[in-house]
């Protein structure tokens, strides 16, 4: 599965990640791939692969990394800033976009939008729905 974790700096993509890796009972300490691009993850039976393409510059990179084998249809794939590698990661089965609201009513709260993409999507947002 993939998931795309779309949001400006600071919308809270990674803090959403922790969250649901805690969720998933996860005790250890969830970092940023910020740096290393990518984190690795086993939390409730699933492999988790976190993603951040944010300082992603070339398709070099992405094949020297050995990226492309992470996406093999075993691991659930985080993948925070996907534009910056349009053309490399699979299409998304769940989109996610996080907005930071700021207005006269609302400080610092957050907007999000679940977009289902393909059915394996629909159905993972079907069953979290009931």
């Amino acid at each position: 599965m993939v998931i795309y974790l779309r949001g400006n700096l600071g919308a809270g993509k990674t803090t959403l990640v922790r969250a649901l890796l805690h969720a998933l009972g996860y005790m250890g300490r969830v970092k940023s791939p910020t740096y290393t691009l990518l984190e690795l993850y086993q939390a409730g039976g699933l492999h988790l692969r976190h993603f951040d393409l944010y300082r992603f510059h070339n398709a070099d990179e992405w094949d020297a990394a050995g990226f492309r084998d992470e996406f093999d249809g075993w691991n659930v794939c985080l993948v925070e800033w996907p534009e910056k590698a349009q053309g490399l990661v699979p299409q998304a089965d769940v989109e996610i976009t996080l907005e930071i609201l700021s207005t006269e009513t609302v400080n610092n709260g957050r907007n999000i939008e679940v977009l289902a993409i393909s059915q394996i999507g629909r159905e993972c947002l079907k069953v979290l729905q009931s």
